[in-house]
């Protein structure tokens, strides 16, 4: 679709810096995912169970679904578009997450915590400064597509299922961010907190890059 002089034109930089932004982001996030394994697999989480309203349980149920999410979008848009520059940034999104998916519903496991609470998604930001960010209407979290926009995407092809889908999974990121953040600061886990850090510097990295996309698709975030 893109060639490369059209992209360096488009974006005023070289066009092989793409692949070098999607490859940081992967690296930061895969050390996030190692950390946490490996507390996992040394036990050092169970020595620090917390509480079920707390804010290291109420992360890491409420990312579990948030991160389901974006993987199901990026699915969506791998059978969409021949792009290869955003089949690879989908693919590495959706392996990433669901990774992390699975770390955090299993630590879950190992402190017999509920995976469902029953005050509901975000209960552990409220009354926070940084848990301002609502839900669109339809929506289950900040940053979270309703089910509407997610059948819209599906009907798409090309060009257009490509810039959906950023905006998309923008969105998506900036309310990851946000709770992501709030765990950086509130929860007491420490492998937890890094890992939260990590997902905020990945998905913020990966914002960027996909801004700098959109606008080589004429387009921007919403």
């Amino acid at each position: 679709m893109d060639t490369d002089s059209a992209d360096a034109g488009a974006t005023g930089t070289r066009p092989r810096s793409r692949p070098f932004v999607i490859a940081a982001a992967v690296v930061v996030l895969a050390l996030a995912v190692w950390t946490l394994t490996a507390s996992l697999s040394d036990g050092t989480p169970t020595s620090q169970v917390p509480a079920t309203d707390s804010a290291d349980a109420g992360f890491a149920r409420d990312m579990a679904v948030h991160h389901q999410q974006a993987v199901e979008m990026s699915y969506i848009v791998r059978d969409l578009t021949d792009d290869e520059d955003v089949r690879r940034l989908a693919y590495d999104i959706a392996q990433t997450q669901a990774n992390q998916r699975g770390m955090l519903s299993g630590w879950l496991d190992l402190w017999e915590l509920p995976k469902i609470s029953a005050d509901g998604y975000m209960a552990w930001m409220k009354g926070k400064e940084h848990g301002e960010h609502q839900a669109k209407d339809g929506a289950l979290m900040p940053g979270m597509a309703t089910a509407g926009e997610l059948e819209q995407l599906g009907r798409l092809k090309g060009r257009q299922a490509e810039i959906r889908y950023l905006q998309l999974m923008i969105d998506h990121h900036m309310g990851g961010v946000t709770m992501a953040r709030a765990c950086a600061q509130s929860c007491e886990v420490q492998v937890e907190k890094k890992l939260a850090q990590g997902m905020v510097d990945a998905q913020q990295s990966e914002m960027e890059l996909m801004t700098d996309m959109l606008k080589e698709r004429g387009s921007a975030p919403r």
